[in-house]
């Protein structure tokens, strides 16, 4: 298997087409087309499902996908790695991050870490853990910025100090807004809008108790700044961490008994980083126990 072929199959992949394929790859059509029944052939297995207007994955051809963008995403950081190792320290960094108050420490060690060295550059995606999860596993995130609990068997984690609070989202208006905490007979009765990750609903199981599996839930959510916005149309309670301070007409009521989430920075067991992101972990290894 040539990395050569694999990006063939990768842009065919995406584009569903042999012919934008070709012409984006700069090949002819026949020659492409060659190419992947080569691939077929040597791995004995149909990859595409081919139909007059398109051509999708197979089963087989969703796992090579998979497969191949770790392979070229290796390849790629294999020869930058080498290419830097008497360089100064450049290049992007790319991490995933969710919705919590431990990005502002995260964006600290960046910034930092920049001062280091002025050549480096961040992209940086926000979606929630399991986005983070599966996107590190595909190789399109170096790096992820999760809050827990999550999953984190096949992933180094480096554990930060901060802490969200979880609580009730109201609108001032709201009869129990004027409350210091909220307990869980002062919302069981109520329109809620919960998490949509299966690991944090159990926590919240835990909070409500046998109350749990009589909620009326109206809405879930993936992404907590969509609460906020839910909350003050009506729709219901949210259940959050407090990160609304900025939105008009809100109030977020702390939970009692207590409840609170951690966060981690984490990364893919075994990767093969490149010298920036290499670098990038080993610093934040080395932080100060603020971090």
């Amino acid at each position: 298997m040539e990395l050569r072929v694999l990006r063939y199959f990768l842009t065919i992949a995406e584009e569903e087409n042999i012919t934008r394929a070709a012409d984006i790859l700069h090949v002819t059509q026949p020659t492409l087309s060659r190419q992947i029944m080569q691939l077929e052939d040597e791995l004995g297995t149909k990859l595409f499902k081919r139909s007059k207007y398109c051509i999708k994955l197979t089963e087989d051809g969703l796992f090579l996908k998979r497969r191949a963008e770790e392979i070229l995403s290796l390849a790629e950081n294999t020869a930058e790695a080498i290419g830097n190792k008497d360089k100064d320290i450049v290049g992007e960094i790319t991490i995933g991050c969710t919705e919590t108050h431990s990005m502002d420490a995260l964006a600290s060690k960046m910034a930092e870490f920049r001062k280091l060295h002025k050549g480096v550059s961040y992209n940086i995606y926000t979606t929630n853990a399991d986005g983070i999860k599966e996107n590190i596993e595909k190789g399109v995130f170096e790096l992820g910025l999760v809050t827990e609990p999550v999953d984190t068997s096949r992933f180094e984690t480096l554990h930060l100090q901060g802490k969200e609070r979880w609580g009730a989202l109201v609108r001032e208006d709201d009869p129990i807004a004027k409350k210091e905490f909220v307990y869980p007979d002062d919302v069981k009765n109520r329109p809620l809008i919960l998490p949509v990750r299966s690991e944090v609903r159990y926590i919240l199981e835990g909070w409500f108790g046998a109350s749990f599996q009589d909620l009326d839930i109206t809405a879930r959510y993936n992404l907590g700044r969509n609460v906020a916005v839910m909350v003050q149309n009506g729709l219901g309670t949210g259940i959050c961490f407090d990160l609304f301070s900025s939105y008009d007409g809100l109030r977020f009521i702390p939970m009692i008994p207590p409840l609170m989430t951690g966060s981690a920075v984490c990364w893919k067991k075994n990767q093969l980083f490149s010298t920036v992101t290499r670098s990038f972990i080993e610093f934040l290894k080395n932080a100060d126990r603020a971090f």
